[in-house]
């Protein structure tokens, strides 16, 4: 079956020399060919004026509309419809300012034929066939006599519209529409005699996607009509949003023939659920003035608000919805409007329109009744009369104007033409056809489409509560961006991911739903939403907020309160020692520091001077210079310490031997025999060190193992192995003097020194064997620290035990200081 099969009239068409039969029903045998030109229904035209040439003319002079039972078993009752006409008032003053004009069409006049589409696709279609048709029912002088048709001014709706093209296709009609903004109605294989002076959606949806980005609304829902218009404009519209983090939370459907019962079912289990708990408060809505306006109706009974609505250019400057009872739930909503225009003599003559002029027109006697009452138009102010900014209107305005100029050019090329050629000759002039009207050229592209301009309109509160349009920017097709003022909403699936985290997209969930992420420590991000945190440099670290990268704190041991505390301690045992040492010094002609061997005791005082002053080296940050002289000072001073201890004990011990029957032991100890002893033990400690600094020198480093947000600058001991070396060389040393003054400890005398080396090594092992893993596990700077520590703690533990109880004695109990309490130690003062 034919698609003209399917309508529930049936015409016998006379147009040019053929005649077109259409069947209503399946059931019909055959096609009827009619030796009679008949009407089988009437469909009579809301407006109709005779004139040389015909513009027919189809708009949606009722946006409700009532179908009919279509079971194809009897004649249909025609669709009831609701609604009102300004457009068509548009067109018929148009059409009487050219035949006024002196300059336009000088010779001719034009007529028209207006009807009702109700904003449907089937009554759109009948409207097509009875343009094309006579006027009455029945037998008809009309049909066979019928004013040439030139041109159709139509359709509002893009459903509409092809219905409507198709049909006139045929017969190479041309059609300009004024509101149908379908992307597929580009398509000149399919409709190959359209035009329009509205832009094609392919311009708008680039539009909303622009806006959907610039506001970042990144969560949005669509909901289309169940037409051409809304699907193509859907469609286009997730192309646009590709590639750009905007991401659809929903789609949904208004049906074409809107029932009330099934909306509220659509909008209870789908639409309004979404609507209602959705995280999406922005809705982008491609749908036809009709279709909104039963739908938001219901909408309001479900008393929603604070969704942010983005109307196309189809319904956003309705003005059915401007009334008060709409604000709280539609204020806010902006979306792009056709270009606004001027028409000087508009207001003038919808203020014609009453029932005395047009006393048989039900149209005006129904606007007359749903507006006014029998009171005058200019008694109040409508939205019929709201002539300020025509939009649609101004279309219609401009599509007769282009119908007249490219006929007009035709006539001034050939005028005489018969009619066939002529309408042939339209399309063509239509192509090339420009002009200037109220300061906006007027033209159309190979492809039959116009200049794209947008106005951006916002609806506001106005004065009396109601809604009002208030243009808040340009869109401009031929140039890149718009500029807009506009209060925004936020509409995101997820909150944006600040400076100092990244986007972590949830899994099975779209790219606009993601969980924010603080970056890791040394990473950072410095924009919303990034997708990664970057690494900071070598020398770099991040901050608290993950947002830039700071230089990395650099650490060493430096005069802070560890190190001033170290440098305390240091100084005061240096301190110390010089005090033994002057003490010995000024009793060195006394019984005890005779008997002690005052030469050792004094390069024992001397090296532990030493030792304590070389804990200062540790602190400070590090140089090449004090890297070097920190180990080897520090090794080659407690390797001359232990040296002289060691002398020491070799000493007593042999002294103890040498009372014994035939001993001859310390003519093996004497004075140049210590001081060989000593500088012996120490110079294989200085060529340790100074093959340690020849091969791999200890040098400053930089440590950012251990604590990646610092730099740690410590000396790197250059060679692990001479480290080792020189504190094992030391252990050694102290290992075999804790021998030697463990065999001598009960040997007799009051002042028998062995014991006391025995507990100053014992303390001196007991430190170094702790220093070990302490220093091996201290983080950073600290090890410095433990190294110092361990300095000062055994230099404090020699210096204690070995000197300690001498000076107790010298200081304290002198009359101790004689020779007669030192009786065991005889041989030794006879020795020295």
């Amino acid at each position: 079956m034919t698609p003209l099969a399917l309508f529930p009239l049936l015409y016998s068409v006379s147009v040019f020399p053929l005649t077109y039969t259409v069947v209503s029903s399946i059931t019909t045998p055959a096609l009827l060919v009619a030796k009679v030109c008949t009407l089988q229904n009437s469909f009579q035209p809301s407006f109709v004026a005779d004139g040389d040439y015909v513009i027919g003319g189809i708009f949606p002079l009722h946006y409700n509309q009532e179908m009919p039972d279509l079971n194809s078993t009897y004649r249909p009752p025609p669709v009831k419809c609701n609604g009102a006409f300004r457009w068509a008032q548009t067109m018929r003053l148009a059409v009487e300012e050219i035949n006024q004009s002196p300059r336009l069409l000088p010779n001719y006049t034009l007529g028209y034929k207006i009807f009702d589409s109700c904003a449907y696709p089937l009554t759109g279609q009948r409207a097509a066939l009875a343009v094309l048709n006579g006027l009455s029912e029945g037998n008809s002088p009309m049909c066979s006599s019928v004013s040439p048709l030139l041109a159709v001014i139509g359709e509002s709706g893009s459903a509409q519209s092809i219905v409507v093209s198709r049909i006139l296709q045929p017969f190479r009609i041309p059609m300009i529409s004024y509101f149908s903004s379908c992307a597929c109605l580009t398509d000149r294989r399919k409709y190959p005699t359209f035009f329009r002076v509205i832009p094609n959606d392919d311009y708008q949806v680039k539009a909303i996607a622009q806006m959907l980005v610039r506001f970042n609304w990144t969560w949005v829902g669509l909901v289309r009509g169940d037409h051409e218009y809304g699907r193509f404009a859907v469609q286009g519209l997730m192309k646009e949003l590709q590639g750009t983090k905007v991401c659809v939370a929903y789609q949904e459907m208004i049906p074409l023939l809107y029932n009330h019962q099934r909306a509220l079912e659509i909008m209870q289990v789908d639409t309004l659920n979404y609507i209602l708990h959705s995280s999406a408060k922005v809705v982008v809505v491609f749908s036809a003035e009709g279709e909104m306006t039963p739908f938001l109706r219901d909408y309001m009974v479900q008393n929603i608000t604070g969704i942010q609505w983005v109307a196309s250019e189809a319904w956003v400057t309705a003005s059915v919805f401007t009334g008060n009872e709409y604000y709280p739930y539609l204020g806010g909503t902006i979306g792009f409007g056709i270009r606004k225009g001027h028409i000087s003599k508009l207001s003038d003559y919808l203020q014609t329109v009453n029932p005395k002029r047009y006393p048989d027109n039900l149209l005006v006697q129904e606007l007359w009744e749903a507006l006014y009452g029998q009171e005058s138009l200019l008694e109040q102010h409508s939205a019929y009369m709201n002539t300020s900014s025509p939009r649609v209107a101004y279309n219609v305005y401009k599509a007769v104007y282009a119908i007249a100029h490219s006929l007009h050019n035709l006539f001034l090329c050939q005028p005489d033409f018969s009619y066939y050629l002529l309408v042939l000759k339209l399309q063509y002039y239509l192509q090339e056809v420009t002009f200037n009207i109220d300061g906006e050229e007027v033209d159309f592209d190979l492809k039959g489409d116009s200049i794209p301009y947008y106005d951006i309109i916002n609806w506001q509160r106005g004065t009396g509560g109601n809604i009002e349009f208030v243009n808040v920017g340009l869109f401009d097709g031929t140039k890149p961006g718009f500029k807009a003022c506009h209060t925004v909403p936020v509409s995101v699936c997820s909150a944006s991911c600040f400076p100092g985290s990244r986007k972590a997209v949830r899994r099975g969930e779209p790219v606009c739903c993601f969980d924010c992420v603080p970056c890791d420590n040394g990473k950072i991000s410095n924009q919303t939403n990034s997708i990664e945190c970057t690494f900071c440099p070598e020398d770099f670290w991040s901050n608290k907020d993950r947002t830039a990268c700071i230089p990395k704190k650099v650490e060493y041991l430096t005069f802070d309160s560890l190190g001033i505390a170290l440098t305390v301690i240091s100084v005061l045992g240096a301190c110390l020692t010089l005090a033994v040492f002057a003490v010995f010094f000024y009793h060195r002609n006394t019984a005890i520091v005779r008997v002690n061997n005052s030469e050792l005791s004094f390069f024992i005082l001397f090296a532990l001077t030493l030792c304590f002053l070389c804990s200062l080296v540790f602190i400070g940050k590090p140089t090449s210079w004090s890297c070097m002289l920190r180990h080897t000072a520090f090794s080659i001073t407690f390797s001359l310490c232990i040296s002289c201890i060691l002398g020491k004990t070799l000493v007593v011990l042999a002294a103890f031997t040498a009372t014994r029957p035939g001993a001859n032991i310390m003519k093996w100890l004497g004075i140049k025999q210590q001081r060989g002893i000593i500088f012996s033990c120490t110079l294989v400690q200085l060529v340790i060190c100074a093959a340690w600094l020849i091969d791999a020198p200890p040098s400053p480093s930089r440590n950012t193992k251990y604590e990646r947000s610092k730099i740690i600058l410590e000396c790197s001991v250059g060679s692990s192995l001479a480290f080792w070396c020189v504190l094992g060389y030391i252990g050694l040393q102290a290992c075999l003097c804790f021998i030697l003054a463990f065999l001598a400890r009960k040997l007799p005398g009051n002042f028998n020194e062995a014991k006391f080396i025995t507990f100053s090594m014992l303390i001196f092992c007991a430190v170094w064997l702790a220093f070990i893993p302490a220093y091996i596990s201290a983080p950073g700077n600290y090890a410095d620290a433990v190294e110092s520590f361990a300095i000062l703690a055994s230099s404090f533990g020699l210096l204690f035990c070995l000197f300690a109880p001498k000076c107790y004695i010298i200081v304290l109990k002198p009359e101790k200081n004689t020779k007669q309490q030192i009786y065991s130690q005889s041989l030794l003062e006879t020795y020295y």
